[in-house]
């Protein structure tokens, strides 16, 4: 009897990453914009915005080659496995970093002194990023007709981490989450 074990999408940490730090990078660029800075206001939004989209291309590209090798290596799931929820997973992403968000908005919030709202910009640009890499997954799995899963404890550091082997698949239609980490508008009874 085959032994079952859990599954974690792929793409649900990342796009799970990307929504937080998006949303905490426009909160405190929003605050950061009225703290008056050493720089002033517009050369900090300027830098701000050169910075997004350094740190959007190279969360992006981070990883790009080593998510694409996983991918294409990537042998089918038994049916024994145990798929996570889409939602268990993002909470349990959001718990083992919960301490990471207050700090990383307070510092941003107080590097607005020296340029406002630049720090913000930079998280806002990461989580774009992560967000643009979690559509590129969902575009894969979509054009390949397949759903990448990866066991948990390999992936909580990041699904293409050094220590995760290989990753899994199934079919499209498992799970509550739709290519790319998405959640599914309406599970379909069976």
């Amino acid at each position: 009897m085959a032994r079952s074990f859990a599954l974690v999408r792929v793409a649900v940490p990342v796009r799970a990453a990307g929504r937080v730090w998006w949303w905490l990078g426009v909160l405190s660029a929003a605050v950061g914009v009225f703290v008056p800075g050493f720089t002033g206001r517009w050369i900090g939004l300027l830098a701000g915005a050169a910075a997004f989209l350094v740190a959007a291309a190279v969360a992006f590209l981070v990883r790009r080659k080593r998510y694409g090798r996983l991918a294409a290596a990537a042998s089918r799931a038994g049916k024994s496995v145990i798929l996570q929820d889409r939602a268990v997973t993002v909470r349990v992403w959001r718990r083992d970093r919960r301490w990471w968000f207050p700090v990383a908005l307070v510092l941003a919030i107080g590097s607005s002194a020296g340029a406002p709202a630049t720090a913000g910009l930079l998280l806002a640009g990461v989580g774009a990023g992560l967000w643009l890499k979690a559509v590129g997954l969902g575009r894969w799995e979509r054009a390949h007709g397949v759903l990448l899963w990866v066991r948990p404890e390999f992936a909580r550091r990041s699904p293409a981490a050094a220590a995760v082997p290989g990753w899994l698949t199934t079919g499209p239609a498992a799970g509550d989450a739709r290519p790319g980490g998405a959640r599914r508008r309406a599970l379909a009874r069976v």
